[in-house]
């Protein structure tokens, strides 16, 4: 088991409140990512629920029970930090049996949970090997391991990827949602990153300021954004703003259109623009469309053979069956 609650949850630091009150529930065996910008209070609210900062008001309840005023270690949670924290004169084996050691397990039962762990995150055959011996993905696996081997309620991780070059990250998100689906343990995840949300979790809660924006899942957040603010900040690239007399035609303070629903052509489009810088990914390539007139430069993803050049005047057809509206406050109109 593994549902956590809060309630009224808050965080002041002296007269400086960084968490309003806030509720949220992750159900039993979800996986929850935490995203926002830098300084939103994501890794405060993790840290609230590992035990490892006190709440200045409100309840936080594992598994229906009060756990507010419990120690970290009675929590029942195994916490994955950006940093791997591993014993560099120890092997992996060591490292691994650590806090099973320290909760005084019998020997038997560490060796049966090393070699379950070892095996579901292919550390098998480094068991015998010290830290400065493995990759950098290694190393988060072994705390992975580390972590797994507690056989906790759940498992928090606080951005354990930031330290990982761009292909190792994208392979140990593979690797960390494969784990969740085998362990089907509650997992909640910190990232800045929200590509990482998007592609790891069923359940994204977007932060600002220590304030809830929204909480859906990817494709609910993605379709339907609460605010200006969640439709600016999830996707890639981000959804085009465009305020003024554009979204005034549309009865809208602000009309949102995702890049991908704007087509690209010659001529015979209602907006026009010029071609700035454009991103060749293959099989697709984004533009970046200025002097539009809509204000803000406008982002268009197109197939990868479209072979407009820098400079060149194109024309551009949104899709009116998804344009997003919202009002003078930047929230959704219905």
């Amino acid at each position: 088991m593994g549902r956590i609650v809060l309630e009224q949850v808050s965080k002041s630091f002296g007269d400086t409140e960084v968490i309003p009150p806030l509720d949220l529930a992750i159900e039993d065996g979800e996986f929850a990512v935490f995203v926002g910008p830098s300084g939103c209070g994501k890794s405060t609210l993790l840290r609230l629920i590992a035990g490892l900062e006190d709440t200045s008001g409100g309840r936080i309840l594992i598994d229906g029970e009060d756990a507010t005023a419990v120690p970290p270690a009675k929590r029942g949670l195994a916490m994955v930090f950006q940093s791997y924290a591993l014993y560099p004169h120890m092997t992996v084996r060591k490292n691994i049996a650590f806090p099973m050691r320290m909760a005084g397990i019998d020997r038997a039962e560490q060796d049966r949970r090393i070699e379950k762990a070892a095996a579901a995150l292919n550390l098998t055959d480094y068991l015998h090997r010290r830290p400065g011996q493995l990759s950098g993905g290694q190393r988060q696996r072994v705390a992975i391991g580390r972590a797994i081997v507690r056989e906790p309620a759940a498992f928090l991780f606080d951005e354990p990827l930031s330290n990982l070059d761009a292909a190792l990250r994208v392979g140990m998100r593979l690797e960390i949602s494969e784990l969740h689906k085998r362990l089907d343990t509650t997992m909640i995840y910190v990232t800045h990153d929200q590509v990482e949300a998007m592609t790891m979790a069923d359940k994204i809660v977007v932060l600002r300021a220590g304030v809830i924006e929204q909480v859906g899942s990817p494709l609910e957040l993605y379709k339907t954004p609460r605010n200006t603010f969640v439709a600016g900040f999830i996707g890639s690239p981000k959804m085009n703003l465009i305020e003024g007399p554009e979204a005034q035609r549309h009865g809208a303070h602000t009309i949102g259109i995702r890049p991908e629903h704007i087509a690209v052509s010659a001529e015979g489009g209602p907006w026009s623009g010029v071609v700035g810088v454009s991103e060749h990914l293959g099989s697709d390539t984004f533009f970046h469309i200025h002097d539009t007139g809509l204000g803000d430069m406008i982002t268009v993803r197109a197939d990868g053979e479209v072979g407009f050049r820098h400079g060149d005047r194109v024309s551009l057809t949104p899709r009116m069956d998804v344009l997003h509206k919202f009002d003078a406050n930047g929230l959704r109109i219905a």
